[in-house]
């Protein structure tokens, strides 16, 4: 496990966007800070949308405050993190309420009063069923509170599209467009007419008790695939489920009551789809920690990106032994309140995960009352382009692998090893999915090739207690209230190389130390792509690109007419004159 004094850590304070206050900063964190960051250095046409995840709270004499067994304390604060981003609509991945009736009066309508502030904003709320609204009762009582799930009523924000794989699940299970982006949320719970289907037969029973059934998305994934396949070609595609394809606390997930084994063929056959037709993300809730992996088919063949949602409720889970092999994981952090920016930019998606202390002592604890205040501070940053490449980078490989190329630009990491050590809860070795990404530069980059953006290279987010015999099932090596800090945005140190085109500049500015790599400061400015690493020595170099050189080093090479820098950040990249 991580010590916390084992990274630089950004250190900011409790107001403006997302929590954020800038004082007394090193100048290479700023180009990180906010989404709101992302979308000006991206495109004018750059927007974004934000995800949140289970939002029920506890009942009777423990309920804090809280009505309807809703967190609304912290429903409202995420709703104002997404209108300080600007965000277009809002995913819930289930779990709105924590019982479906308090008293004998329905609850779901809370939960849909604290959409209000969204709503006032010109923001759309497209929510999913959990299991803990999984009744016929609800599945008929959400189309109507929540009508925009239909494409009906005031707050369809713009969405089109709209599609449901029958009628029985109507609202519940469906799928809209929004600019380039195809959302597909499927529900998994007891359907409108009450019918369900029942292990392992798959013929519909009748039911209003709740029970977990672990066949319902089955007559799905033909629909799903359907979708996915039919969006537009440079568009991209989302798939959201309150239940996972690999749990990490809970063994019941998206095609079965225990884990993989019971539905392995549909469930191959989905992640296949997804695959084959360019969807990076598989989004759930559940299981109430952040944790990102790379899940596979059986055959190891296909994979798609997994992403479960931090708890945004009174409860927080720890990771269950479990996994049968096919999840390679990414990162984690346990205990905290998170919620999700999604900022589109063409091709290109930058994805941006915030978290919060739950305001009392770090560890997996049940909040009797809500945090009386919030702290978001950004811990994670990842993303991908749908003209880029994508790699997994175990612990202790290299990067020399990653190149690509991009109307008539390429771009080549030369050095560098995954030199991170970190696990998750359990033990397992976290990988890095490293990606890369292309836009074509404006004209007031006055930029000499392609903008080149590279994702995955930061060292993994892991943020969690070793087990302790004495204290169990969490530690004390953590105290706290923790996150108290943005994540550190430093990469492992690796060189990166671009080629140019030996028509478009002169060979005195070639020889002169002015032609870099250059990325944006906190400034918007484009400069020298070495000036913005967390220390190094700065220096120019005619020639080729050696071992020998140390980070800060930065070079062009005539006779391959190719630009090279020694960096330990990740940025958007253009070969320019500065």
């Amino acid at each position: 496990m991580k010590e916390l004094d084992r990274r630089k850590f950004l250190k900011i304070g409790g107001a403006g966007i997302a929590g954020l206050a800038v004082s007394g900063l090193d100048i290479p964190y700023l180009k990180w800070l906010s989404s709101r960051t992302a979308l000006a250095m991206g495109s004018e046409g750059a927007w974004c949308f934000g995800v949140m995840a289970d939002t029920q709270w506890r009942t009777g004499t423990n309920a804090g405050g809280e009505p309807a067994s809703c967190a609304t304390t912290i429903i409202d604060a995420l709703n104002e993190q997404f209108i300080q981003h600007e965000c277009k609509y809002v995913i819930q991945v289930g779990d709105l309420v924590d019982v479906e009736s308090v008293s004998g009066v329905r609850t779901l309508h809370t939960r849909a009063a604290h959409c209000q502030a969204l709503y006032d904003r010109g923001i759309g709320f497209f929510p999913l069923r959990g299991n803990h609204e999984a009744t016929g009762t609800a599945a008929n009582e959400l189309p109507t509170i929540f009508p925009q799930t239909k494409e009906e009523g005031d707050n369809v924000v713009g969405a089109t599209n709209f599609s449901s794989p029958m009628d029985s699940l109507k609202g519940l299970s469906y799928s809209f467009d929004y600019e380039n982006v195809r959302c597909v949320l499927i529900d998994q719970f007891i359907r409108k007419d009450g019918q369900y289907y029942d292990a392992p037969s798959k013929t519909y029973k009748i039911s209003e008790t709740g029970k977990e059934v672990n066949y319902n998305v089955i007559d799905q994934v033909t629909w799903v695939g359907e979708r996915v396949s039919s969006k537009p070609e440079d568009s991209h595609a989302f798939v959201f489920s309150h239940k996972n394809l690999i749990g990490q606390n809970h063994k019941d997930v998206l095609f079965g009551g225990s884990m993989t084994g019971i539905n392995d063929a549909a469930m191959d056959t989905f992640i296949q789809s997804l695959d084959s037709n360019g969807v990076r993300y598989c989004l759930g809730g559940h299981d109430h920690m952040h944790h990102r992996s790379v899940v596979w088919n059986s055959a190891r063949t296909a994979s798609v990106d997994q992403i479960i949602c931090a708890s945004n409720s009174y409860k927080f889970y720890i990771p269950q032994a479990g996994d049968d092999g096919r999840e390679e994981p990414v990162c984690q952090e346990l205990a905290t309140i998170g919620y999700y920016i999604f900022t589109i930019d063409g091709p290109r998606v930058t994805v941006d995960f915030y978290s919060s202390s739950h305001g009392s002592d770090y560890g997996d604890i049940d909040l009797v009352k809500p945090p009386s205040s919030f702290n978001f501070y950004l811990r994670e940053r990842f993303g991908y382009s749908l003209n880029g490449k994508s790699w997994i980078v175990k612990q202790g490989e290299s990067y020399t692998a990653i190149e690509d190329s991009y109307k008539g630009t390429t771009a080549k990491i030369l050095s560098g090893v995954n030199l991170n050590a970190e696990t998750e809860y359990l033990g397992e070795k976290l990988c890095k999915t490293v990606n890369t990404g292309w836009a074509d530069a404006s004209p007031a980059d006055n930029a000499l090739s392609s903008v080149f953006t590279l994702w995955g290279l930061v060292d993994n987010l892991s943020l969690w207690e070793k087990p302790n015999p004495t204290n169990p099932p969490l530690g004390k090596d953590l105290t706290g209230l923790l996150p108290n800090a943005a994540e550190s945005t430093q990469t492992d140190t690796y060189t990166l190389a671009l080629n140019y085109d030996p028509t478009k500049v002169r060979p005195s500015q070639v020889m002169g130390g002015k032609f870099v790599i250059a990325a944006k400061n906190e400034n918007k400015d484009w400069v020298n792509a070495v000036n913005l690493n967390f220390d190094g020595t700065k220096k120019f170099v005619v020639g080729p690109w050696k071992a020998t050189y140390g980070l800060g080093s930065y070079g062009v090479d005539p006779k391959t007419y190719t630009v090279w820098a020694v960096l330990n950040h990740e940025s958007n990249f253009v070969l320019k004159l500065v």
